[in-house]
């Protein structure tokens, strides 16, 4: 077969498992025949790039990083549905569309919570995308639209324009997944799939959004040239046969089996893959739907049906913490199981101290539950009139439930935080950042590499990287004799490292990078860190009383001694090798800007701060020098415009030479 001739017939295939899986979801090509197939797709349209089309399967994720997004304006606008909350109220509806248009059917559909969205076809080829926005004016996301699997590239038959209207969601699963992985690295939360969909579709960089595995579902025709529906059940079928995944929906001869449909949709909620937040019912007829029009906010065809969140008492049979990578201590309700939703319910968050207080939730209290967003479990209120007598206030404990070293609260923030230097619970993150480029820098050591070596209970402690095994090492898996040999050699380099890395390294609650490095030319040694009293720290140039609190509480906890005689026997450095070279620069701050030549910026920063100077990221009035190396960039505009000394690289030299 010639190349080209391959290639086509592989994407064929492709494009026909992607509709299998993702659409029909009843794939008939294995994955690894798949990964096979687009590997080799990959090959071809390498060696061939002028063979790449738009609709190629390689171009799911093919977009740039964006600086922003385009203003899209629809074609035809995206409406709002007018909501109604009761059986009579849909009735209500029913009557008003019946003084227009008589003998008049309707379809029911449920009305998935997510992102509406418009999509674009040229020829049969998806153009562009765009978000609702206002309903006249979105954004153009089309980027991370393509990286969506079930929406096809290419249409079946090439209609001269079609676009069409659906919604983009996270399924349920895909949500539970990012959530507990978001808590595990002590992210924020999203509250409910809809906000983790709209985040992932409003990313820059179509990447992110691909990771997110979002989906979409189609539920209209909003423009058509080359084909005629009279109904909007014949044009759903019609998106059928364009392989869109499509919205289930029922035809109704009357509004009572409409509303017969709406409580059946709500009777199986949890049965969908995606979040739900009401019924649509629509005028079926398309012809009778322009009779009918809009006002100024709402089609009057179509109603939206909004079920009221089941709520149920449950009693709160105890309260238990748990301890996430980041130290964060949340706590969470262990409940008398209750049906919600179609799912047994047994707990529920409880976020944190101030929502416990606020709430002023105990343990043996009955509470009220319900599900925020049909999925998630929460603790709407106290039951306050079954309180038990001898009930008293909840506080999270003093100290971390894992390792039983102190805990504090976030000086900016509601989050509690375990204070251990070697608390198990912390320990993938922690390691993380010990490694990372502005700690220790040790190469190779990333995520993965990290989670394989405490997993195979090689690391339990950042001292434990020092002890590495290369034979033990090398038996993980994706690494081999060479990886573990470059990985230990890392190591062994970062021993050499200067005092301000491996206080950066130690992660001490607000020890930044600008800390560390003030600190460590200061006090010249860990020692004599150690030794300072709150007073004295507190003395020292940007460091507040809080600061200095948190590194004495930290420098002599049980755990951070541990740490530190383990890395002083493995011969870490506990050095400066930048040490006060005088006070001459006292008072001054500088913002460098460009491409030195005579050294990095963060050379010549110590530089300054050798000197008694400040380095600062931004210029403002403050601000006494901007020194200006190659290519300066808008720094450099504004210090012109505020009037403040700029140095050359030469005269920045003849200034330190002089101080």
């Amino acid at each position: 077969m010639e190349e080209r001739e391959e290639l086509e017939a592989l994407r064929q295939e492709l494009v026909r498992a992607n509709y299998e899986y993702y659409v029909q979801d009843a794939p008939t090509m294995s994955d690894y025949d798949y990964d096979h197939k687009l590997r080799r797709l990959e090959e071809l349209e390498a060696a061939h790039p002028e063979w790449i089309t738009p609709d190629s399967p390689t171009q799911r994720v093919g977009g740039q990083v964006s600086e922003g997004f385009q203003e899209v304006r629809h074609r035809v606008p995206l409406e709002s549905l007018q909501d109604v909350f009761s059986m009579e109220e849909l009735a209500e509806f029913d009557q008003r569309v019946r003084e227009v248009v008589q003998d008049v059917a309707y379809t029911v559909e449920p009305k998935v919570d997510g992102l509406s969205v418009a999509l674009e076809y040229e020829n049969g080829l998806f153009v562009r995308g765009a978000t609702r926005g206002d309903g006249l004016v979105g954004e153009d996301v089309t980027e991370n639209l393509r990286t969506i699997r079930s929406i096809p590239l290419r249409l079946p038959e090439a209609l001269p324009r079609l676009i069409v209207r659906g919604e983009v969601y996270m399924p349920r699963t895909v949500f539970a997944q990012l959530n507990e992985a978001r808590e595990q690295n002590g992210e924020p939360l999203f509250a409910n799939p809809r906000n983790a969909a709209a985040g992932s579709l409003r990313q820059l960089d179509p990447k992110i959004a691909a990771a997110r595995r979002l989906d979409a579902v189609l539920f209209n025709v909003q423009y058509v040239e080359g084909r005629s529906f009279e109904t909007h059940s014949e044009s759903l079928d019609f998106l059928e046969q364009m392989r869109f995944r499509v919205i289930p929906r029922k035809a109704c001869a009357s509004i009572k089996e409409a509303q017969e449909e709406v409580a059946a949709i709500g009777a199986r909620k949890g049965d969908y893959p995606y979040d739900i937040d009401g019924a649509v019912v629509k005028v079926n007829s398309l012809s009778e739907r322009t009779v009918l029009g809009s006002t100024a906010k709402f089609p009057r065809w179509a109603a939206a049906f909004k079920y009221p969140p089941e709520q149920k008492e449950a009693q709160v049979l105890d309260i238990q913490v748990q301890v996430g990578r980041t130290g964060v201590l949340t706590p969470k309700a262990s409940l008398s199981p209750v049906r919600l939703a179609g799912t047994t319910v047994t707990s529920a968050s409880l976020h944190n101290q101030d929502y416990i207080t606020e709430k002023d939730i105990r343990i043996g209290d009955t509470v009220l539950v319900q599900k925020a967003g049909e999925i998630i479990p929460e603790v709407v209120r106290v039951v306050k009139e079954k309180r038990l007598s001898d009930s008293v206030p909840y506080h999270l404990p003093d100290h971390c439930p894992v390792c039983g070293a102190p805990v504090a609260r976030d000086v900016d923030g509601v989050a509690i935080r375990c204070t251990g230097a070697e608390c198990p619970a912390q320990l993938l993150r922690n390691l993380t950042h010990f490694a990372s480029r502005d700690a220790m820098d040790i190469e190779g050591l990333g995520p993965a590499v990290v989670e394989a070596l405490v997993n195979a209970g090689l690391v339990k402690a950042p001292g434990d990287l020092y002890h590495l095994q290369a034979e033990k090492v090398a038996q993980l898996e994706r690494m081999g004799k060479k990886s573990a040999e470059n990985l230990l050699a890392a190591i062994e380099r970062s021993k050499e490292n200067d005092l301000s890395r491996l206080l950066f390294a130690f992660g001490i609650r607000q020890v930044g990078q600008k800390a560390a490095k003030v600190l460590a030319v200061r006090f010249g040694n860990l020692d004599a860190l150690r030794a300072a009293t709150v007073e004295e720290l507190t003395a020292v140039d940007d460091i507040g009383e809080i600061t200095a609190r948190s590194l004495v509480d930290w420098l002599h906890s049980p755990q951070a001694e541990h740490l530190i005689a383990t890395l002083k026997e493995a011969g870490v450095n506990m050095t400066s090798s930048v040490q006060i070279a005088g006070d001459k620069l006292a008072g001054k701050t500088f913002v460098l800007t460009g491409t030195l030549q005579r050294f990095s910026r963060s050379e010549a920063g110590e530089r300054i701060e050798a000197l008694g100077g400040k380095v600062s990221s931004s210029v403002s009035k403050k601000t006494s020098y901007v020194v200006a190396g190659e290519e300066a960039g808008s720094k450099l505009t504004k210090a012109q415009s505020l009037g403040i000394p700029v140095l050359t690289e030469e005269e920045f030299l003849t200034l330190l030479e002089e101080a």
